[in-house]
Protein backbone atom coordinates (compact mmCIF):
# COMPACT_ATOMS: atom_id res chain seq x y z
CA UNK A 1 0.00 0.00 0.00
CA UNK A 2 1.43 3.22 -1.15
CA UNK A 3 2.06 5.67 1.08
CA UNK A 4 0.48 9.51 0.42
CA UNK A 5 3.13 12.38 1.20
CA UNK A 6 2.23 13.31 4.62
CA UNK A 7 2.39 10.01 5.79
CA UNK A 8 5.12 9.05 4.02
CA UNK A 9 7.23 12.33 5.50
CA UNK A 10 5.59 11.21 9.27
CA UNK A 11 7.33 7.53 8.92
CA UNK A 12 10.19 9.08 7.59
CA UNK A 13 10.60 11.34 10.99
CA UNK A 14 9.82 8.90 12.87
CA UNK A 15 12.61 6.45 11.92
CA UNK A 16 15.21 9.47 12.22
CA UNK A 17 13.80 10.14 15.38
CA UNK A 18 14.20 7.03 16.76
CA UNK A 19 17.73 6.57 15.32
CA UNK A 20 18.64 9.46 17.10
CA UNK A 21 17.35 8.19 20.57
CA UNK A 22 19.61 5.82 20.81
CA UNK A 23 23.46 6.18 22.62
CA UNK A 24 23.96 2.26 22.77
CA UNK A 25 25.80 1.36 18.98
CA UNK A 26 23.98 -2.47 19.37
CA UNK A 27 20.75 -0.21 19.97
CA UNK A 28 21.38 1.79 16.92
CA UNK A 29 21.93 -0.88 14.86
CA UNK A 30 18.74 -2.57 15.24
CA UNK A 31 16.44 0.65 15.21
CA UNK A 32 18.23 1.53 11.71
CA UNK A 33 17.09 -1.93 10.33
CA UNK A 34 14.19 -1.99 11.92
CA UNK A 35 13.01 1.07 10.43
CA UNK A 36 14.21 0.46 6.68
CA UNK A 37 12.22 -2.88 6.51
CA UNK A 38 9.31 -1.51 7.88
CA UNK A 39 9.24 2.25 5.69
CA UNK A 40 10.40 0.05 2.17
CA UNK A 41 8.18 -2.74 2.73
CA UNK A 42 10.52 -5.25 3.14
CA UNK A 43 10.87 -8.51 4.23
CA UNK A 44 13.93 -8.90 5.77
CA UNK A 45 16.71 -6.18 6.50
CA UNK A 46 20.43 -6.49 7.51
CA UNK A 47 23.44 -3.84 8.35
CA UNK A 48 26.50 -5.08 8.75
CA UNK A 49 29.76 -3.79 10.66
CA UNK A 50 32.79 -4.57 8.75
CA UNK A 51 35.87 -5.77 10.74
CA UNK A 52 39.51 -5.93 9.99
CA UNK A 53 39.54 -9.78 9.07
CA UNK A 54 37.38 -10.03 6.75
CA UNK A 55 34.30 -10.85 8.86
CA UNK A 56 32.32 -8.62 10.65
CA UNK A 57 32.29 -7.20 13.97
CA UNK A 58 28.39 -6.53 14.40
CA UNK A 59 25.95 -8.01 12.25
CA UNK A 60 22.12 -6.93 12.79
CA UNK A 61 19.26 -8.74 11.26
CA UNK A 62 15.25 -7.91 10.73
CA UNK A 63 12.78 -10.63 9.86
CA UNK A 64 14.17 -13.58 10.70
CA UNK A 65 13.55 -15.23 13.80
CA UNK A 66 15.74 -16.05 16.69
CA UNK A 67 15.14 -19.43 16.34
CA UNK A 68 16.31 -19.39 12.09
CA UNK A 69 18.87 -17.18 13.31
CA UNK A 70 20.87 -19.67 15.29
CA UNK A 71 20.31 -22.84 12.70
CA UNK A 72 21.97 -20.02 10.08
CA UNK A 73 25.14 -20.36 12.04
CA UNK A 74 28.14 -17.61 11.66
CA UNK A 75 28.51 -14.31 11.23
CA UNK A 76 28.57 -14.29 6.80
CA UNK A 77 32.01 -13.11 5.81
CA UNK A 78 32.92 -10.33 3.82
CA UNK A 79 32.39 -11.53 -0.08
CA UNK A 80 30.16 -11.81 -2.99
CA UNK A 81 27.92 -8.93 -3.33
CA UNK A 82 28.60 -7.88 0.62
CA UNK A 83 32.15 -7.62 -0.30
CA UNK A 84 31.55 -5.36 -3.64
CA UNK A 85 29.32 -2.92 -1.35
CA UNK A 86 31.81 -2.39 0.97
CA UNK A 87 34.66 -2.34 -1.45
CA UNK A 88 32.67 -0.15 -4.32
CA UNK A 89 30.86 1.62 -2.35
CA UNK A 90 28.16 1.80 -4.59
CA UNK A 91 24.41 1.05 -4.29
CA UNK A 92 23.13 -2.27 -5.42
CA UNK A 93 19.22 -2.88 -6.89
CA UNK A 94 19.06 -6.21 -7.89
CA UNK A 95 15.89 -8.34 -9.25
CA UNK A 96 17.16 -11.40 -8.09
CA UNK A 97 20.19 -11.50 -6.15
CA UNK A 98 20.84 -15.57 -7.31
CA UNK A 99 21.27 -14.72 -10.61
CA UNK A 100 23.79 -12.49 -9.75
CA UNK A 101 27.55 -13.75 -10.52
CA UNK A 102 29.03 -12.45 -7.12
CA UNK A 103 26.69 -14.73 -5.33
CA UNK A 104 28.34 -17.43 -3.44
CA UNK A 105 25.50 -18.77 -2.22
CA UNK A 106 24.10 -18.92 1.32
CA UNK A 107 23.16 -21.95 4.39
CA UNK A 108 20.80 -24.06 4.38
CA UNK A 109 18.83 -22.48 6.79
CA UNK A 110 19.08 -18.82 5.37
CA UNK A 111 16.07 -17.71 4.46
CA UNK A 112 15.44 -17.32 0.76
CA UNK A 113 15.83 -14.22 -0.67
CA UNK A 114 15.28 -12.78 -4.72
CA UNK A 115 15.14 -9.07 -5.17
CA UNK A 116 17.90 -7.34 -3.13
CA UNK A 117 18.47 -3.44 -2.54
CA UNK A 118 22.16 -2.58 -0.70
CA UNK A 119 24.23 0.20 -0.39
CA UNK A 120 27.34 1.35 2.04
CA UNK A 121 26.93 3.36 5.16
CA UNK A 122 29.43 5.99 5.02
CA UNK A 123 31.04 8.53 7.42
CA UNK A 124 32.83 10.83 4.81
CA UNK A 125 34.94 8.54 2.97
CA UNK A 126 35.47 5.37 5.27
CA UNK A 127 32.61 3.09 5.07
CA UNK A 128 31.62 1.77 8.26
CA UNK A 129 28.92 -0.62 7.44
CA UNK A 130 26.46 -1.87 4.35
CA UNK A 131 23.25 -1.96 4.93
CA UNK A 132 20.41 -4.21 2.66
CA UNK A 133 17.14 -5.25 2.62
CA UNK A 134 15.49 -8.33 0.59
CA UNK A 135 12.08 -9.33 -0.79
CA UNK A 136 10.12 -6.22 -1.51
CA UNK A 137 6.19 -6.90 -0.11
CA UNK A 138 4.56 -5.92 -3.17
CA UNK A 139 3.71 -7.11 -6.81
CA UNK A 140 6.85 -7.73 -8.66
CA UNK A 141 7.20 -6.48 -12.18
CA UNK A 142 7.58 -8.65 -15.01
CA UNK A 143 11.82 -8.98 -14.71
CA UNK A 144 12.23 -6.34 -12.59
CA UNK A 145 12.93 -5.53 -9.01
CA UNK A 146 10.81 -5.06 -6.73
CA UNK A 147 12.58 -2.31 -4.91
CA UNK A 148 12.34 0.92 -7.10
CA UNK A 149 14.16 3.98 -7.56
CA UNK A 150 13.11 6.33 -5.19
CA UNK A 151 13.33 3.00 -2.52
CA UNK A 152 16.90 3.53 -3.56
CA UNK A 153 17.05 7.16 -2.98
CA UNK A 154 14.96 6.90 0.80
CA UNK A 155 17.37 4.12 1.63
CA UNK A 156 20.54 6.44 0.59
CA UNK A 157 18.51 9.42 3.21
CA UNK A 158 18.19 6.21 6.06
CA UNK A 159 21.86 5.59 5.50
CA UNK A 160 23.31 8.87 5.72
CA UNK A 161 21.37 9.51 9.00
CA UNK A 162 22.33 6.39 10.23
CA UNK A 163 26.02 6.96 10.04
CA UNK A 164 25.35 9.86 11.94
CA UNK A 165 23.58 7.90 14.57
CA UNK A 166 26.27 5.19 15.05
CA UNK A 167 28.85 7.82 15.06
CA UNK A 168 27.48 9.16 17.61
CA UNK A 169 26.53 6.07 19.70
CA UNK A 170 30.31 5.36 18.94
CA UNK A 171 31.81 8.59 19.99
CA UNK A 172 28.75 8.09 23.68
CA UNK A 173 30.58 4.74 23.84
CA UNK A 174 34.04 5.49 24.06
CA UNK A 175 33.65 8.87 26.05
CA UNK A 176 31.71 6.29 28.66
CA UNK A 177 34.80 4.08 28.11
CA UNK A 178 36.90 6.97 28.96
CA UNK A 179 35.04 7.85 31.89
CA UNK A 180 35.09 4.54 33.56
CA UNK A 181 39.17 4.57 33.12
CA UNK A 182 39.00 7.89 35.19
CA UNK A 183 36.77 6.66 38.01
CA UNK A 184 38.98 3.51 38.13
CA UNK A 185 42.21 5.65 38.17
CA UNK A 186 40.50 7.71 40.61
CA UNK A 187 39.61 4.98 42.90
CA UNK A 188 42.63 3.53 43.12
CA UNK A 189 44.92 6.29 44.04
CA UNK A 190 41.47 6.82 46.98
CA UNK A 191 42.27 3.24 47.69
CA UNK A 192 45.98 3.36 48.17
CA UNK A 193 45.52 6.78 50.07
CA UNK A 194 43.03 4.94 52.64
CA UNK A 195 44.33 1.57 53.00
CA UNK A 196 48.14 2.82 53.41
CA UNK A 197 47.13 4.97 55.90
CA UNK A 198 44.62 2.07 57.55
CA UNK A 199 47.92 -0.18 57.19
CA UNK A 200 50.17 2.17 58.21
CA UNK A 201 48.08 2.70 61.73
CA UNK A 202 47.47 -0.88 61.99
CA UNK A 203 51.60 -1.21 62.26
CA UNK A 204 52.22 0.93 64.66
CA UNK A 205 49.25 -0.06 67.09
CA UNK A 206 50.64 -3.65 66.97
CA UNK A 207 53.99 -2.51 67.96
CA UNK A 208 52.78 -0.87 70.96
CA UNK A 209 50.90 -3.52 72.10
CA UNK A 210 54.26 -5.58 71.49
CA UNK A 211 56.06 -2.99 73.59
CA UNK A 212 53.50 -3.60 76.60
CA UNK A 213 52.61 -7.02 76.77
CA UNK A 214 55.46 -7.57 79.38
CA UNK A 215 54.93 -4.59 81.25
CA UNK A 216 51.75 -3.54 80.81
CA UNK A 217 49.34 -6.64 79.82
CA UNK A 218 46.42 -4.81 80.53
CA UNK A 219 47.30 -1.52 77.90
CA UNK A 220 48.29 -4.17 75.45
CA UNK A 221 45.00 -6.23 75.43
CA UNK A 222 43.41 -2.76 74.38
CA UNK A 223 45.65 -2.02 71.43
CA UNK A 224 45.29 -4.91 70.49
CA UNK A 225 41.56 -4.72 70.29
CA UNK A 226 42.36 -1.55 68.35
CA UNK A 227 44.25 -3.43 66.34
CA UNK A 228 40.93 -6.02 65.17
CA UNK A 229 39.27 -2.38 64.82
CA UNK A 230 41.96 -1.17 62.79
CA UNK A 231 41.94 -4.48 60.26
CA UNK A 232 38.14 -4.67 60.04
CA UNK A 233 38.34 -0.99 58.66
CA UNK A 234 40.68 -2.01 56.12
CA UNK A 235 38.93 -4.59 55.16
CA UNK A 236 35.63 -2.87 54.75
CA UNK A 237 37.86 -0.47 52.48
CA UNK A 238 38.73 -3.18 50.51
CA UNK A 239 35.52 -4.77 50.01
CA UNK A 240 33.89 -1.33 49.39
CA UNK A 241 36.42 -0.51 46.49
CA UNK A 242 35.83 -3.38 44.69
CA UNK A 243 32.01 -2.70 44.63
CA UNK A 244 32.42 0.32 43.22
CA UNK A 245 34.84 -0.85 40.90
CA UNK A 246 33.29 -3.59 39.56
CA UNK A 247 30.37 -2.24 37.13
CA UNK A 248 33.45 -1.28 34.58
CA UNK A 249 32.75 -5.60 34.20
CA UNK A 250 29.49 -4.95 32.66
CA UNK A 251 30.49 -3.75 29.62
CA UNK A 252 33.01 -6.62 29.45
CA UNK A 253 31.29 -9.47 30.94
CA UNK A 254 27.31 -8.78 30.98
CA UNK A 255 25.15 -8.27 33.90
CA UNK A 256 25.47 -12.21 34.75
CA UNK A 257 29.10 -13.16 34.73
CA UNK A 258 29.30 -9.73 36.61
CA UNK A 259 27.01 -10.94 39.54
CA UNK A 260 28.07 -14.20 39.63
CA UNK A 261 31.85 -13.59 39.63
CA UNK A 262 30.91 -10.66 42.34
CA UNK A 263 28.93 -13.23 44.54
CA UNK A 264 31.93 -15.26 44.59
CA UNK A 265 34.20 -13.03 46.09
CA UNK A 266 31.35 -12.32 48.67
CA UNK A 267 31.18 -15.73 49.57
CA UNK A 268 34.70 -16.30 50.17
CA UNK A 269 35.29 -13.01 51.92
CA UNK A 270 32.31 -13.60 54.27
CA UNK A 271 31.37 -16.81 56.86
CA UNK A 272 28.11 -16.64 55.43
CA UNK A 273 27.01 -18.80 52.19
CA UNK A 274 25.91 -16.39 49.55
CA UNK A 275 25.03 -18.51 46.64
CA UNK A 276 24.16 -16.93 42.77
CA UNK A 277 21.65 -18.86 40.02
CA UNK A 278 20.62 -17.61 36.73
CA UNK A 279 18.47 -18.57 34.28
CA UNK A 280 16.75 -17.10 30.52
CA UNK A 281 18.24 -13.37 30.91
CA UNK A 282 19.41 -11.76 27.92
CA UNK A 283 21.16 -8.82 27.89
CA UNK A 284 19.62 -5.46 28.59
CA UNK A 285 19.97 -2.24 28.07
CA UNK A 286 23.68 -0.52 29.75
CA UNK A 287 21.52 1.45 32.33
CA UNK A 288 19.13 -1.59 33.48
CA UNK A 289 22.19 -3.49 33.70
CA UNK A 290 24.11 -1.00 36.13
CA UNK A 291 20.55 -0.20 37.88
CA UNK A 292 20.49 -4.34 39.28
CA UNK A 293 23.65 -4.49 39.66
CA UNK A 294 23.36 -1.50 42.49
CA UNK A 295 20.10 -3.30 43.71
CA UNK A 296 22.28 -6.62 44.07
CA UNK A 297 25.25 -4.96 46.18
CA UNK A 298 22.77 -2.87 48.23
CA UNK A 299 20.97 -6.15 49.05
CA UNK A 300 23.78 -8.03 49.33
CA UNK A 301 25.61 -5.68 51.94
CA UNK A 302 22.11 -5.41 53.98
CA UNK A 303 22.49 -8.92 54.58
CA UNK A 304 25.96 -9.32 54.91
CA UNK A 305 26.90 -6.50 57.51
CA UNK A 306 23.76 -5.51 59.06
CA UNK A 307 21.23 -8.72 59.41
CA UNK A 308 23.34 -11.30 60.35
CA UNK A 309 22.16 -14.13 58.07
CA UNK A 310 24.08 -17.01 57.82
CA UNK A 311 23.01 -17.66 54.03
CA UNK A 312 22.03 -14.91 51.25
CA UNK A 313 20.34 -16.50 48.06
CA UNK A 314 20.56 -14.52 45.04
CA UNK A 315 18.81 -15.42 41.59
CA UNK A 316 18.09 -13.47 38.43
CA UNK A 317 15.40 -14.50 36.36
CA UNK A 318 12.89 -14.37 33.28
CA UNK A 319 9.30 -13.55 34.02
CA UNK A 320 6.96 -13.30 31.17
CA UNK A 321 9.18 -10.05 29.39
CA UNK A 322 10.90 -8.87 32.32
CA UNK A 323 14.42 -9.21 33.99
CA UNK A 324 13.53 -10.28 37.64
CA UNK A 325 16.31 -9.79 40.46
CA UNK A 326 15.56 -11.25 43.83
CA UNK A 327 17.66 -11.30 47.05
CA UNK A 328 17.25 -13.91 50.04
CA UNK A 329 18.55 -14.19 53.59
CA UNK A 330 17.68 -15.97 56.55
CA UNK A 331 19.33 -13.22 58.92
CA UNK A 332 16.93 -11.02 61.55
CA UNK A 333 14.68 -9.50 59.33
CA UNK A 334 13.37 -5.58 60.19
CA UNK A 335 9.84 -3.97 59.85
CA UNK A 336 9.27 -2.33 57.13
CA UNK A 337 7.13 0.34 58.58
CA UNK A 338 8.99 0.35 61.67
CA UNK A 339 12.52 1.77 59.82
CA UNK A 340 10.61 4.05 57.20
CA UNK A 341 9.05 6.29 60.34
CA UNK A 342 12.58 5.86 61.99
CA UNK A 343 14.41 7.29 58.99
CA UNK A 344 16.21 4.40 58.32
CA UNK A 345 15.82 2.95 55.70
CA UNK A 346 18.86 0.48 55.24
CA UNK A 347 19.63 2.10 51.61
CA UNK A 348 16.05 0.74 50.45
CA UNK A 349 15.16 4.67 48.99
CA UNK A 350 17.83 4.56 46.79
CA UNK A 351 17.29 0.59 45.94
CA UNK A 352 13.18 1.79 45.24
CA UNK A 353 14.91 5.17 43.36
CA UNK A 354 17.14 3.00 41.00
CA UNK A 355 14.10 0.42 40.33
CA UNK A 356 11.94 3.11 39.14
CA UNK A 357 14.24 5.42 37.25
CA UNK A 358 15.07 2.41 34.68
CA UNK A 359 11.03 1.91 34.18
CA UNK A 360 11.44 -1.05 37.52
CA UNK A 361 10.08 -1.61 40.34
CA UNK A 362 11.30 -2.90 43.81
CA UNK A 363 9.38 -5.31 46.52
CA UNK A 364 10.55 -5.71 49.63
CA UNK A 365 9.41 -8.52 51.72
CA UNK A 366 10.34 -8.99 55.82
CA UNK A 367 9.88 -9.28 59.57
CA UNK A 368 11.70 -9.82 62.10
CA UNK A 369 13.25 -12.92 62.72
CA UNK A 370 12.14 -14.03 59.60
CA UNK A 371 14.72 -12.84 57.26
CA UNK A 372 14.64 -10.67 54.37
CA UNK A 373 13.80 -11.02 50.41
CA UNK A 374 13.89 -8.01 48.06
CA UNK A 375 13.03 -8.24 44.20
CA UNK A 376 13.46 -6.25 41.48
CA UNK A 377 11.46 -6.51 37.92
CA UNK A 378 12.80 -4.70 35.13
CA UNK A 379 11.10 -4.55 31.78
CA UNK A 380 13.36 -6.42 29.05
CA UNK A 381 14.34 -9.37 30.25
Amino acid sequence: MSQGPRSGLTAVSSALLAMSRHLEVRDVLKTIVASARELLGAQYAALGVPDDHGGFAQFVVDGVSDAQWKAIGPLPRQHGILASMLREAKTERLADLREDPRFEGWPAAHPDMSDFLGLPVKDGDEIIGALFLANKDCPKPEGGCGFTEDDADLLEILAQHAAIALTNARLYERSRELTIAEERSRLAHELHDAVSQKLFSLRLTAQAAAALVDRDPSRAKGELQQVAVLAAEAADELRAAVVELRPAALDEDGLVATLRTQIQVLDRAHTARVTFDSCGVRALPSAQEEAVLRVAQEALHNALRHAGAERVDVTLTRRGGAAVLRVSDDGGGFDPTAIRQAGRHLGLVSMRDRASGVGGTLTVESAPGKGTMIEMEVPGG
